[in-house]
């Protein structure tokens, strides 16, 4: 691998970028931006509006509170089998085109649940089979949603437009679930207000579609070689993840939080129901009091945030809301469960916006839809799990017990996920590395796609230097794993000691020439820290071989 220049560091912006607007509405100058959210917000009403009536129409299908916690993981469960996959072809496809597709195949699925409630055709299962096909959408549309972030903002406002997005959700948390509530109570039949719910929902995908087909895009990173398979684009994303340690942090943290936190969401409808002695209307506003609160915390995160560090908030956040599943356990006034779950809608977001932020500034843009992805499938993943699991507990001992093991497992397990910090200390440099000397040449008669490769590079390090280099190697080790090499080693001449080797194997030589796309700033800092310790500042002689097959003649 070329040489460049190890003197030149390139310049390693902090975390929290000087603005020029600190309100935390700046994204919203942006026309395109503009639209996008307005039409997310709209759309997300709808779907706040069919989560609602769908949940409370599974109360009055059955008692079971395992299926009615079961809606929550047929919302969830999608993204836990599909958030690989639906990261992969974000960063395979158009964009564009893909967020088209889904979004008509959520219009369609709403719709046809819609008929076939107003036709009176609806069970307990058909009910959870429609949320579930409405969520694959969800889940393989979202990877593409966030990843297109980058594209419509400046790198700087990246906080604060996560942070809008979550108030977009978290206004529609906390208008939809009353609309939908008192939709579904204005008619005399469930089931018609539930339909009435599920059509309008329905309408809604339509203004984010026009929104897409009316986008021109400019991608910020399109690579001039073949585009990777979906399995092969599937297992960089993975290897990057593994060889990512502030990324694998946030995915821990948002695990564990949702895990405990989504006994909150599974079952607040049977606290509405048979605790509280609430019908379609006070669950909603039981709902919406979250996120009115989420609102709220949305608005004034980015200051929050500066003031008290990513770390400190969510430790915060996660002991209210250990305190607010005790209260839903023991407390039977309903006011003052909407005014606790009204601050636990700004602790959830509060967490989740600042989680979400870690991921998008966590990584370089050609894996960003699959970070994005694997972190969604941990999100929805700890979700899925936890309402399965609290609904069970609840199903054979009692809600309350349910609710308090929750909160006990919650503060439980934060001191020992407090150790994982994330959004601390320089924010890397991913800027795309602009290469000075090209790619090496295979010979004529040789196939890219051949493979694996191996890369040999050749180090004289001085023995007083020999500490330090192994040390400042380990670290590239990082880099050349997360970018693709499959196996990488370091090894010590035997003889003379002051000779070294790196070896590291690429599956081809179609993905070595990937991998010099990957390379960022960041890492080619890092390299040239390696680089700058060989013997007379001299670039190290690499080397690279194709393994040799056997040939039949």
């Amino acid at each position: 691998m070329p040489f460049e220049n190890p003197d030149s560091t390139p310049e390693i912006k902090p975390l929290l970028q000087p603005v020029t607007s600190t309100s935390g509405f700046a994204p919203l100058k942006i026309a395109l931006f503009r639209d996008r959210w307005i039409a997310s917000t709209v759309s997300s009403v709808g779907t706040w509006m069919q989560d609602t009536a769908a949940t409370w129409l599974m109360t009055t299908l059955t008692a079971s509170p395992l299926l009615i916690a079961l809606m929550q993981a047929a919302a969830s469960l999608p993204v836990l089998f599909f958030g690989l996959l639906a990261g992969a072809t974000a960063d395979i496809f158009d964009r564009r085109r893909l967020l088209i597709f889904w979004q008509a195949w959520m219009l369609a699925t709403v719709a046809v649940l819609a008929v076939l409630t107003f036709l009176g055709h609806i069970s307990p299962w058909a009910l959870l089979s429609f949320t579930f096909l409405m969520n694959v959408g969800s889940a393989m549309n979202n990877p593409a949603w966030q990843a297109i972030v980058p594209e419509l903002v400046p790198r700087e406002l990246i906080p604060d437009t996560v942070s809008l997005n979550s108030a977009s959700n978290n206004l529609a948390r906390a208008v939809g679930p009353a609309l939908g509530g008192l939709m579904v109570a204005a008619f005399k039949g469930v089931d018609k207000g539930a339909g009435s719910v599920f059509l309008l929902n329905a309408l809604s995908f339509a203004g984010v579609i026009w929104v897409l087909v009316n986008w021109k895009r400019i991608p910020l990173f399109k690579s001039v070689l073949p585009s990777e398979r979906i399995a092969g684009s599937i297992r960089s994303g993975l290897r990057y993840v593994r060889y990512s340690p502030s990324l694998q942090s946030s995915l821990i943290r948002a695990f564990t939080f949702t895990f405990f936190v989504s006994a909150v969401w599974s079952l607040l409808a049977v606290v509405a129901n048979r605790d509280l002695h609430q019908g379609a209307m006070g669950y909603g506003i039981l709902n919406g009091s979250l996120g009115l609160g989420a609102v709220i915390a949305a608005t004034v995160l980015g200051k929050v945030r500066r003031r008290f560090g990513a770390s400190r908030m969510i430790a915060v956040a996660t002991a209210y809301m250990a305190l607010t599943l005790l209260v839903m356990a023991r407390v039977r006034s309903p006011g003052v469960i909407i005014a606790v779950l009204m601050a636990a809608g700004f602790a959830w977001t509060s967490t989740m916006a600042t989680l979400n932020t870690s991921v998008q500034l966590a990584v370089p843009a050609w894996v960003q839809a699959r970070a994005l992805g694997t972190y969604l499938m941990t999100f929805q993943g700890g979700l899925a799990l936890g309402s399965i699991t609290w609904g069970f507990v609840a199903e054979h001992s009692s809600t309350p017990v349910a609710l308090v093991a929750a909160a006990v497992g919650l503060m439980v397990t934060l001191p020992v996920v407090h150790r994982f910090k994330i959004l601390e200390g320089p924010l890397p440099d991913h800027t795309p590395y602009q290469w000075t000397r090209p790619a090496p040449q295979l010979a004529g008669d040789s196939d890219v796609t051949a493979g694996p490769v191996r890369v040999s590079v050749e180090y004289v390090v001085k023995a007083e230097n020999y500490v330090s280099f192994t040390k400042a190697i380990h670290e590239l080790r990082g880099v050349r794993l997360r970018d693709g090499a499959i196996r990488w080693g370091i090894y010590r001449d035997a003889v003379d000691p002051e000779r070294l080797n790196e070896t590291f194997l690429m599956e081809s030589w179609l993905d070595y020439l990937r991998s010099r796309e990957r390379v960022t700033a960041e890492d080619a800092a890092i390299r040239d820290r390696v680089y700058a310790m060989n013997e007379g500042n001299e670039r190290p002689k690499v080397s690279y071989q194709i393994y040799a097959r056997e040939v039949a003649g």
